[in-house]
């Protein structure tokens, strides 16, 4: 019976430690996800400032895109820095 106990204490450490890389590579995935709307803002606002560049009230929009796309990334940063520390 001894035997078995440790067995089962491996197995959920083995568990736990799986468990920890599938939180670390969704903490990463994440970070990926905010890198990637950032650059689609990035993009969108290129966009609007190559094509309309005219158009005063499109590259209001553009430049706002910019602001959002920094910040998006801002708080993806401070987030996954935040995450990975607490994991």
């Amino acid at each position: 019976m001894d035997g078995s106990n440790d067995t089962l204490k491996n197995v959920a450490s083995v568990g736990d430690l799986l468990a920890m890389e599938r939180t670390k590579l969704a903490n990463d995935r994440t970070i990926l996800a905010f890198i990637r709307t950032s650059l689609a803002f990035f993009a969108t606002a290129a966009a609007l400032i190559e094509f309309f560049d005219q158009n005063v009230k499109l590259e209001i929009i553009a430049y706002s895109a910019i602001f959002f796309g920094v910040m998006i990334l801002v708080i993806g940063i401070y987030s996954y820095y935040r995450s990975k520390r607490l994991i």
